[in-house]
């Protein structure tokens, strides 16, 4: 047990460090989307980050079927500038509708593939070196297949451990960008519901207070 534990430290991040995967999504409200993505697409760039994804739309508003283009984006930025983007991007929006920030530490999952890549390795070289001693074609085929097979677990677990290690880095971002237009009331044929229903209270108001 206590050289368990010891394996455990020595293959646990250097200095304590956790390896945390900070995400966010973001809803927000903007007079031009098409200028927020290239301005949000300029400013990723310039901290270090890239974009994922882009995909902008049209959509319909209205008894008068208004068009407007609306966007989402998937971005990433080294995880320390995290809410330094997000500062800057509600900084160009007219409303902030939603935003949620989750984070998640993987350091015990880490830590364990670690371990896990460490023996497998190992086992690599044992049976690379039972492979070269075997003279029966049997024994040679049994102790290929078996190298082949974890050789295969090592690779996935290299793929699991860099994209916790790229997650960890490289915070996303989800955003949906909003037009404004979308959020303004509707109004039909001069009328406008949402002023009139105000109207209508203020007058119920006044005649009781008659």
């Amino acid at each position: 047990l206590l050289q368990v534990a010891l394996d455990l430290l020595e293959d646990a991040p250097a200095g304590g460090e956790r390896l945390v995967i900070k995400n966010a999504n973001l809803s927000v409200v903007v007079d031009n989307p098409e200028a927020t993505v290239d301005a949000v697409t300029q400013m990723v760039e310039s901290m270090g980050g890239f974009v994922v994804s882009v995909n902008t739309y049209k959509t319909t508003y209205g008894p008068e079927a208004t068009s407007a283009t609306q966007a989402n984006m998937t971005i990433r930025v080294p995880g320390e500038k995290l809410n330094e983007a997000l500062k800057q991007i509600k900084a160009m929006a007219v409303e902030v509708r939603s935003e949620n920030i989750s984070g998640q530490d993987v350091t015990a999952e880490y830590t364990d593939l670690k371990s896990r890549l460490k023996n497998l390795e190992a086992a690599e070289k044992q049976l690379q070196s039972i492979m070269e001693e075997a003279t029966k074609t049997e024994d040679v085929l049994a102790v290929y297949n078996q190298l082949v097979y974890t050789r295969e677990q090592i690779e996935v677990i290299k793929g699991q451990m860099k994209y916790y290690e790229e997650s960890a880095t490289f915070s996303a971002i989800t955003l949906d960008i909003i037009p404004n237009i979308v959020t303004q009331p509707i109004e039909v044929g001069g009328w406008h519901p949402e002023g009139a229903a105000k109207q209508a209270i203020e007058d119920t108001v006044r005649f009781l207070q008659n």
